[in-house]
């Protein structure tokens, strides 16, 4: 018998038989934990697990994280997690703590959680561990901030919460997010921008240099008016950074001097409507320009009208 022939007659024991189960690739966490998605409803998360461990338990026995910092997740992104979710199951297991017999409360994983209810799972491997409120807010913070694409502001709110909610200096909370003191520090002092400003650094109207090159002008009306300039014009960053090293702040950058240009007085504008008017029996506008500049404009009435304006005009 040959060695293929025989590897094909050689019962299927322990992980491999688990694979061939559920036919081709297991599916995510869950096939590593039970061994099959066919497991009955009343099998699943029914007996308390032990903390830190890691086990399926079924999504209706989780709570929402009370402290999630993210209010508004993309429902396209969702729906793409959730079909990549039927195809490949559970990659990372969300985390939760345990408030009761067969309830639980997530601490970090909720795009994970909502996807997988949008695939139609009964239940989600979960590591579960020990988390007092602050811990929870803490760490659903730091998960948000090092994983999801926040915005600079998301970013710098998220930052403010662990500084005030969970009672941390800004050097620690460099240590827990990763970062240094001066990283944090910029983040934080976008929240003493104005409000218009801030959104505009959400929406991604200005970039982070935009912001952070503003925040060095103390004067709040003129923080406003270059920032209108910057969408107006379209300004690059290093641009911004030379305007407000010089001064340059208000709408319009300070032009040389020009010389001064006569204006003409309304009331000598008025005779010299009614002259002209007198002259060629039409209404005549007389309107002054920029620089001196302007403009005459003579009414006709019809062809043979303008043809008479014409033979006035014309020398004698």
């Amino acid at each position: 018998m040959s060695e293929k022939n025989e590897e094909k007659n050689i019962p299927a024991v322990g992980p491999l038989a688990a694979k061939r189960k559920i036919g081709g690739l297991g599916r995510g966490l869950n096939a590593l934990i039970e061994g099959s998605y066919e497991k009955k409803s009343e099998r699943l998360g029914l007996v308390p697990h032990p903390v830190n461990s890691v086990g399926l338990i079924p999504v209706g026995h989780i709570q929402a994280n009370p402290y999630q910092p993210r209010t508004h997740f993309d429902q396209d992104a969702l729906q793409e997690l959730a079909e990549s979710i039927k195809v490949q199951g559970i990659i990372q297991p969300v985390t939760v703590r345990q408030t009761g017999t067969n309830s639980y409360q997530l601490i970090s994983g909720e795009r994970r959680l909502q996807a997988s209810k949008l695939a139609g799972l009964e239940s989600i491997p979960a590591y579960i561990r020990k988390a007092d409120d602050q811990q929870m807010l803490e760490m659903a913070l730091i998960e948000n901030i090092q994983r999801e694409n926040l915005n600079a502001i998301e970013i710098a709110l998220s930052y403010q919460r662990l500084v005030s909610e969970c009672n941390l200096k800004q050097e620690e909370l460099g240590d827990r997010v990763g970062k240094n003191r001066s990283t944090v520090t910029n983040y934080l002092r976008l929240l003493k921008l104005p409000p218009d400003i801030q959104i505009g650094l959400r929406d991604s109207v200005i970039s982070m240099g935009h912001a952070r090159a503003l925040i060095n002008i103390d004067s709040m009306d003129q923080q406003l008016a270059l920032f209108r300039r910057i969408v107006a014009e379209e300004l690059s960053v290093r641009r911004v950074e030379q305007l407000v090293r010089n001064g340059a702040t208000a709408e319009e950058e300070k032009k040389p001097a020009q010389p001064a240009v006569p204006v003409v007085p309304p009331a000598e504008l008025k005779r010299a409507e009614r002259h002209l008017s007198e002259r060629f029996g039409s209404r005549v506008m007389v309107k002054p320009g920029p620089q001196g500049k302007g403009e005459i404009k003579i009414a006709f009435d019809s062809v043979e009208d303008m043809q008479r304006i014409l033979h006035i005009l014309q020398p004698a």
